[in-house]
């Protein structure tokens, strides 16, 4: 049997690396190490928590291994600057957790009405300008379609305005997890996209995400 890849997972905004504690437990009865990975998601940007993870590679992973990645929300356009920044490094496989890889409406309203709120995360990533993902890059993006959640009141506000603009707006274009729409999460250079009964913040705890997540790992597309 082969060793499996280390896994690095990473939090999404508002955030602290415990959060990924479930998820982590999961990889680590299939046998996968986990690395928790902490940074500051409102005080620096993309940018310099891209550099941060690159300085924590350095000094703690062999360059000649592979590894994994796993961002929840935020996370995962964290590991598409990475992997566009820093492409000496061995990736194996990626997975995002309701991450909005075309930007976040929910981010752009509190933008708007109080920026403080997303603090340095809006700009090139939470903004939908996150570099592409780079050719070869396998990666499973799994979005969830259970509205609640503190983003719900905004995302439902939004709905009504797209529904007085379009009487015929299909339910798919309003469908969410309570924070990100499911069309947010959709990536066409993505490996495999699937929806999951979860929230934003409930898909973290959930064990079909996490066996999911672990499934694409392995075999590169989504368990069905």
């Amino acid at each position: 049997m082969s060793q499996k890849n280390l896994v690095i997972l990473i939090h999404g905004l508002h955030q602290a690396p415990f959060i990924m504690r479930p998820m982590a437990k999961c990889l680590q009865t299939q046998g996968f190490a986990t690395h928790q990975f902490s940074y500051r998601s409102m005080r620096d940007g993309i940018k310099v928590n891209s550099q941060r993870l690159n300085a924590w590679l350095k000094v703690n992973h062999n360059p000649a291994k592979p590894f994994d990645l796993i961002g929840h929300s935020l996370g995962g356009l964290i590991i598409r600057d990475f992997i566009a920044h820093y492409p000496e490094w061995n990736i194996g496989r990626c997975v995002t957790l309701g991450t909005p890889h075309n930007g976040s409406v929910s981010g752009d309203y509190i933008w708007q009405l109080l920026p403080a709120i997303v603090g340095k995360s809006y700009e090139q990533a939470l903004d939908g300008t996150v570099a592409p993902l780079p050719k070869g890059i396998e990666l499973g993006v799994i979005a969830g379609n259970k509205a609640q959640g503190l983003g719900q009141p905004i995302l439902a506000y939004h709905n009504r305005k797209l529904r007085k603009a379009d009487v015929e707006t299909p339910l798919e274009k309003l469908a969410h997890d309570g924070t990100v729409y499911i069309s947010e999460t959709k990536l066409d250079s993505a490996s495999d996209h699937i929806i999951l009964p979860v929230t934003h913040t409930g898909m973290l705890i959930d064990k079909n995400v996490a066996q999911q997540a672990i499934y694409f790992l392995i075999h590169g597309e989504f368990e069905r």
